[in-house]
């Protein structure tokens, strides 16, 4: 630990076998400032957190924490299809307990963010934020603050799907994520095809052919933009070449607006090109990825975040 005497160290909230939250530990080292990893992926099998019923009562592994000087946060693994979580031996033993100790995982680690939060700690992201969002809301919300974003449809409904998609071409994914974008073709629009909607609703968005733009938003600046080049409907994967370039004004206060309408202080967005040449917005990430786009493209996202955190923290 360093002889930092500011408010408080950072804590790096996921999982210390995480590339990103490694990094991220590491980068705040070298700008003196003690990081504390949370691993909440061990929470709580491993992890021990105690929470008095003030809101700096907050003990982990033994430590006093009360009140950090920041927060970073990569994931809280409070899902058993969360990434890096490995419940099936549990949900297969005993799926209704499985269940229950995840909800009381994340209700404990959601109570712990969100007491941060009201004590003024500079979360990187709030909870406040997480409803917003869920992409049924996030795009909502973005669009009825006038931003530009895919016409879409989340639905059941198997007639409400095939008047969406009648005439045009149209891209469907899951709501939430875990798949990759696909174009709707003849055979998905069949009685047997949309039956699978009985299991679960999925995303429908008018289908976007122009280019992939990756932009990041830390409090309040772009720090960096890109162009993804791929052959693929789905750039993930399959990056071609990645290259920075500038965002037109417009466009860049456009991301700054939307990163402002879902109250994140830090995001990686994804914009996608239409048909007519306009860049529309297609989601906004809570805790974005960046390491590879660093490694490709020259950039220093992670020194950039870093320092937000140890300017906090000082």
């Amino acid at each position: 630990m360093s002889g930092h005497r500011g408010r408080g160290p950072v804590i790096v909230v996921g999982s210390p076998d995480d590339d990103h939250v490694e990094a991220v530990a590491k980068r705040l080292a070298e700008e003196g400032v003690e990081a504390v990893v949370l691993d909440t992926l061990s929470f709580p099998e491993r992890t021990r957190i105690s929470l008095g019923d003030d809101l700096a009562d907050v003990v982990a592994d033994g430590r006093a924490i009360g009140r950090p000087g920041a927060v970073y946060l990569r994931g809280m693994y409070a899902h058993p299809l969360a990434f890096g979580v490995d419940a099936r031996e549990a949900m297969e033993h005993d799926w209704a307990s499985t269940l229950t100790a995840f909800r009381e995982k994340a209700a404990m680690l959601r109570g712990l963010l969100s007491r941060w939060e009201e004590a003024g700690v500079p979360l990187y992201n709030p909870p406040s934020s997480e409803w917003r969002c869920v992409k049924p809301m996030q795009l909502a919300a973005l669009k009825a603050a006038g931003l530009p974003v895919p016409e879409t449809l989340w639905s059941n409904d198997p007639e409400a799907v095939r008047r969406f998609s009648a005439g045009r071409r149209i891209a469907y994914k899951p709501v939430l994520g875990g798949a990759a974008t696909r174009e709707i073709g003849p055979e998905d629009l069949t009685d047997e095809r949309l039956a699978a909607l009985d299991a679960a609703p999925v995303t429908f968005q008018e289908l976007l052919p122009g280019e992939d733009i990756r932009v990041y938003v830390l409090d309040g600046e772009v720090i960096a933009s890109l162009r993804i080049a791929t052959s693929a409907l789905d750039y993930r994967q399959n990056e071609e070449e990645i290259a920075r370039i500038d965002l037109p004004p417009e466009v860049e206060r456009q991301c700054l607006a939307a990163a402002r309408v879902l109250g994140l202080r830090w995001t990686g967005m994804d914009l996608k090109r239409d048909a007519r040449g306009t860049l529309r917005i297609l989601e906004l990430n809570d805790s974005a990825m960046f390491l590879g786009f660093d490694a490709r493209a020259g950039t220093d996202i992670l020194g950039r975040l870093a320092s937000a955190l140890a300017r906090a923290a000082r």
